[in-house]
């Protein structure tokens, strides 16, 4: 019996099966890229399902994500918690096996990496993680951080500008632990490859600083396995395996794209399975085959797993306070003390200006805190302390992103999920929307991910309406569990720090002003956890109440004022985060936010996220100008006179 060709042929039909059965998948990828996938398993990763988060394990991304029926079968042999059973309700609900991996979801699951090149720019920041870590903790005899970062991806992949994004950064950076295997059979879903690319793949992964190496036959498991053992000899760079695959080898549709998403059908699995000599009922797997990923994978991850473990126990004896250092970063547990940055009622300062120095004062309390900005430092604010992490300076703690901004989000994505680092990134606002899909990767994946981003209305000024943010805040409050804080000023600011950092299973968003905002006495973290809290109070009978977020709640305190020498009395409520106030009880909301209360609602952005609570909106809802900033506001009427009046003015 050749057990490899067995697995593999299991593997294969596994996936075959639960397409079928779902009517609905893609199973070229999975007979193709089977071969290269059996190997690595088999011969290189180490992980222990049983203890499928420890820190220490190899991680395995399946970038092509629509090949997750691929990725199921392995983990099923491997013994993660996935079932037959689990495999016969493929792309089904109630399940645990979607349709594209899903982090969190599925045991032995690294990352959501449906959308194509996510799942490799995941892979980046978890070998930047590594790679810090280990300058972090580990010590002579002590390799107490010591694992690779192995990722599968199709030509889909390597299309996708965030993935080139991510490349880029990673050969900067010299990732040596760093391995992507390319299942490289020139066919996507239009049809052939070349329909839509004709780059030379060795000399353009080349000239980012990446190892090449080129698989020519894809079932060849000796040239994949000494392919794969060349590449963990390069510590310098990362590498890239391609391997020329057939795409759903042996059937009839064999290197055409009527393989790659559509179910194959049960005469043409019986066909395949005379073809390859595999005398299988569905979902049947010999006894032989998980003996064999029992000892090749499962056993030997638990061999490496108890070795680490005494490891870190003498490491524990010998150097105790690393020791607890290493298990505060894998608790996520944050000491932030903000308390001695100190701002006066009255004062001013820009909302940015107070993050960048919270961040640096929390960074300093917690050496795990790690990030930076998209070639942005001096305006976002948001860089990492310690200096700029680089191949010979993995200690730093300022990531230079450069001007990549999608790729920033998706790498910070993969250092959040890799563990034992809070990760952030740093923008201007407008340019959230070149970071969408790893922010709302992130909310969808329940992981603390920090974006921050300055520079968050009109008030931006000369740069004009192409850098001024309209429709972004809309954007990210509309993407469920995504915390999106628009601080008024520096005491929420710094409250907003905290919450992000201390966060555990939240993703959040911190908007920032470019503009000096007005520094109020009653702002508080409690209130910015509760989402929305009363800043002014009504001195006796309540006329209205003037709800706003970020600057614009200074200015609805200064228009009460006005409207309280025409005889009105009006509360002022700051709103710093929608996703926040709607999770507190409807007894908390109507306090704040009181029924049949004529409301206004102030934002110098689209109104249409204020509807929910008022009917009343003062907002833009057109683009902006340039010029100086004073004539910017002045032309949107964002001056207190203009609040006041149009709050008289609702009937």
């Amino acid at each position: 019996m050749d057990i490899n060709k067995l697995s593999i042929d299991t593997i294969r039909f596994l996936g075959i099966d639960a397409i079928n059965k779902a009517n609905s998948g893609h199973p070229g990828i999975v007979i193709g890229a089977a071969p290269m996938a059996h190997t690595l398993f088999t011969k290189h990763i180490n992980i222990y399902p049983k203890m499928s988060r420890w820190i220490n394990r190899d991680r395995f991304i399946l970038s092509a994500g629509h090949g997750s029926m691929l990725l199921y079968a392995l983990n099923h042999l491997s013994g993660y918690k996935v079932s037959i059973d689990d495999l016969k309700n493929f792309r089904n609900y109630p399940g645990n096996t979607p349709g594209h991996p899903e982090y969190g979801h599925t045991d032995g699951v690294e990352t959501t990496s449906g959308p194509l090149g996510q799942g490799i720019s995941n892979a980046v920041g978890m070998a930047i993680a590594e790679k810090h870590l280990a300058a972090r903790f580990n010590e002579p005899n002590f390799d107490l951080i010591s694992h690779y970062t192995y990722v599968l991806v199709g030509d889909g992949d390597l299309q996708e500008g965030v993935a080139l994004e991510a490349i880029s950064l990673a050969g900067h950076l010299g990732l040596g632990k760093l391995i992507v295997l390319y299942d490289s059979n020139d066919i996507q879903l239009d049809g052939e490859t070349n329909l839509a690319i004709s780059e030379d793949v060795k000399k353009k992964f080349e000239a980012q600083n990446w190892h090449y190496t080129k698989v020519e036959d894809g079932e060849d498991l000796d040239q994949i396995n000494r392919a794969i053992l060349r590449a963990k000899k390069i510590v310098d760079k990362p590498t890239i395996i391609e391997v020329k695959t057939i795409i759903g080898r042996g059937t009839t549709s064999e290197g055409t794209s009527k393989v790659h998403g559509s179910p194959l059908g049960e005469a043409e699995r019986e066909k395949l399975a005379q073809k390859s000599g595999y005398n299988y009922k569905p979902f049947e797997v010999d006894g032989e085959v998980y003996s064999f990923y029992k000892s090749k994978v499962f056993n030997k991850g638990k061999r490496v797993y108890n070795k680490w473990v005494k490891m870190l126990d003498a490491y524990k004896a010998q150097f105790p306070e690393k020791h607890d250092l290493f298990n505060q970063f894998l608790s996520g547990n944050m000491q932030i003390d903000l308390s001695s940055l100190v701002y006066n009622a009255g004062s001013k300062e820009a909302t940015r200006n107070v993050l960048g120095k919270a961040l640096t004062l929390a960074s300093h309390q917690n050496l795990n805190i790690v990030g930076g900005s998209a070639d942005l430092t001096s305006s976002t604010k948001a860089k990492g302390n310690d200096g700029h992490f680089s191949r010979d300076n993995a200690l730093a703690r300022n990531i230079n992103f450069g001007v990549r901004e999608h790729a920033m989000g998706a790498v910070v994505n993969g250092m959040t999920l890799h563990g034992g680092l809070k990760s952030f990134t740093g923008a201007f606002f407008v340019f959230s929307d070149y970071m969408k899909p790893p922010i709302r990767l992130a909310a969808m994946m329940k992981i603390p991910s920090v974006f921050i981003f300055s520079h968050d209305s009109v008030a931006v000024g000369e740069d004009g309406p192409t850098h001024e943010p309209i429709e972004q805040l809309i954007g990210l409050r509309s993407i469920p569990d995504l915390n999106v804080i628009r601080p008024a000023d520096a005491n929420e600011t710094k409250a907003a720090v905290e919450i992000a950092f201390e966060s555990k299973d939240t993703a959040t968003a911190i908007i920032t002003s470019r503009q000096n905002v007005l520094n109020l006495e009653h702002t508080s973290k409690e209130g910015v956890l509760k989402g929305a809290y009363i800043v002014s109070k009504e001195e006796n009978k309540l006329d209205g109440i003037l709800l706003a977020s970020g600057s614009e709640v200074g200015l609805a305190y200064e228009a009460k004022q006005i409207l309280k020498e025409k005889g009105l009395d009006i509360r002022v409520v700051s709103m710093p985060s929608h996703h926040a106030f709607l999770l507190q009880n409807e007894d908390y909301r109507s306090k704040i936010l009181p029924a049949n209360v004529k409301t206004l609602a102030v934002e110098m952005g689209s109104s249409y996220s204020w509807y929910r609570f008022t009917p009343h909106v003062y907002g833009i809802d057109t683009f902006g100008l340039s010029a100086n900033a004073d004539v910017v506001l002045k032309h949107f009427g964002f001056n207190k006179e203009s609040i006041a009046e149009a709050f008289i003015n609702i009937k």
